[in-house]
């Protein structure tokens, strides 16, 4: 059927002709609502985001000379954005002379992975950049 034939045939209906496939020979086209199919395709749209999580992360910042306690408090809020989905990025920050002894702050930094070693992984290992050692762990596969 032609394209003119088509668009009566919709008039007749009072609906709308919408072009399914343009590249076909020939091209393929449908009569529908054109205002109800939209309204159909944003409720698909909304409902496919409501289902997705968005991953972000969080920032946990520690010192090298940093108390037991104090550490296992930040251990537990470390856990807790893991058990959320969150990946945290663990920046241990050197002040002063502290950065002539860079082992003590991998140290540290390696207790505190120990402490958060049953809620996530480690996807990147620390290193050091200028004044901060940084690592980031992921969340562990259920």
């Amino acid at each position: 059927m032609s394209s003119r034939e088509a668009q009566f045939k919709a008039n007749e209906y009072e609906m709308d002709l919408l072009c399914v496939a343009t590249n076909a020979n020939p091209p393929v086209c449908k009569i529908i609502n054109y205002s109800k199919f939209k309204f159909e395709q944003q409720k698909k749209a909304k409902e496919s985001k409501k289902n997705q999580h968005q991953t972000s992360i969080k920032e946990v910042q520690l010192t090298p000379r940093i108390g037991l306690h104090d550490m296992e408090t930040k251990a537990r809020n470390a856990v807790k954005f893991l058990s959320g989905g969150d990946k945290v990025k663990v920046a241990l920050r050197f002040k002063g002379r502290e950065l002539s002894h860079v082992e003590v702050g991998q140290e540290t930094m390696d207790k505190f992975v120990a402490l958060v070693a049953d809620a996530g992984t480690i996807e990147k290992p620390a290193t050091l950049d200028g004044k901060l050692l940084t690592a980031i762990l992921a969340p562990k596969k259920k």
